[in-house]
């Protein structure tokens, strides 16, 4: 009986520890598409945290293999970041232009949204997980609404007139939230389906 033994060689440690070290990075990098995500729910600027981490991971990741992330889809999810700001900002304007508000009511959405987006996160509703998401797309809404009107009533407008252009101020910072929000998840499943095949 003629039997040969087959020695194989181990990885060597080098090897094992790229392998930790990319698994590690496309952890890493998971992890940043969720946080980014939640920025873009709070009216942060989520998507473009999601392209520096797509990003850094390009340049700083495996070169090859099944994990590599290529320049082109790090350019194929910024024009995605670049679609979401102009649709949320579009949704904005859009809502308070259409409703007769001034470009200082524009201003005043913007601002008003995020101090709403940010004291909501803070703040939070008391639902389990979703809670402070929940409250800075609310609190966002809601600034924007207080941000027009205000804007509006200072110019001299009607009451009527102030709460109609903060309405619309509402509705479109919603629509832009929502928009961006899906251009987010959009960011987020380009990344892991790149990352998985």
């Amino acid at each position: 009986m003629n039997q040969r033994l087959i020695v194989t060689k181990p990885p060597s440690p080098a090897t094992s520890m790229d392998t930790f070290i990319h698994i590690l990075a496309a952890i890493l990098l998971l992890s940043a598409m969720a946080v980014g995500w939640v920025l873009t729910l709070v009216g942060m600027p989520g998507n473009w945290f999601m392209v520096l981490a797509a990003a850094g991971y390009a340049w700083i990741g495996p070169q090859t293999g099944l994990i590599q992330l290529e320049w082109k889809t790090v350019i194929a999810l910024s024009v995605l970041a670049i679609i979401g700001e102009i649709a949320e900002f579009a949704a904005g304007m859009v809502g308070a232009r259409r409703a007769g508000g001034s470009r200082r009511a524009a201003v005043f959405s913007l601002i008003g949204s995020l101090i709403g987006a940010i004291g909501g996160a803070t703040i939070g509703i008391p639902i389990p997980v979703l809670g402070s998401a929940v409250a800075a797309v609310v609190g966002g809404a809601l600034g924007a609404f207080a941000g027009a009107a205000f804007a509006e009533h200072t110019r001299g407008e009607l009451a009527g007139q102030s709460l109609k252009v903060g309405q619309a101020a509402f509705w479109g910072r919603l629509l832009g939230t929502g928009i961006k929000t899906v251009v987010a998840s959009i960011i987020a499943a380009v990344t892991i389906i790149t990352l998985a095949t």
